[in-house]
């Protein structure tokens, strides 16, 4: 995979899935039940739905990371601002995502 952050609407197979997957969002925080089991903040690389569905519920959005994808079956849409964006969330990720499970952001 050529960029970390691949363009919203690409569609994929996480590893272990079974039903394909849409991305929806960047940089997912961790609510109530999807904190880990430690009590810990978490953050996410990505936040998705089941494709085509979408989502029905909020029990049906997810959150997951670049490492966990299997294989990119569509890719969304590229353009020269999501190229700079996707650019932009791979050079902060990491600073915001420490921020955040320090509990240094709110």
């Amino acid at each position: 995979m050529k960029q970390r952050f691949l363009p919203i609407g690409t569609i994929l197979m996480l590893k272990g899935g079974t039903k394909e997957v849409m991305i929806t969002s960047y940089c997912v925080f961790s609510q109530g039940a999807a904190k880990q089991k430690d009590g810990e903040k978490k953050m996410y690389e990505y936040g998705g739905c089941p494709y085509p569905e979408g989502i029905l519920d909020s029990n049906m959005a997810l959150a997951f990371n670049h490492n966990q994808i299997e294989k990119i079956v569509h890719m969304g849409y590229e353009s020269k601002k999501q190229e700079e964006l996707s650019k932009k969330l791979d050079e902060q990720y990491a600073t915001v995502k420490e921020k955040f499970e320090k509990g240094e952001l709110v």
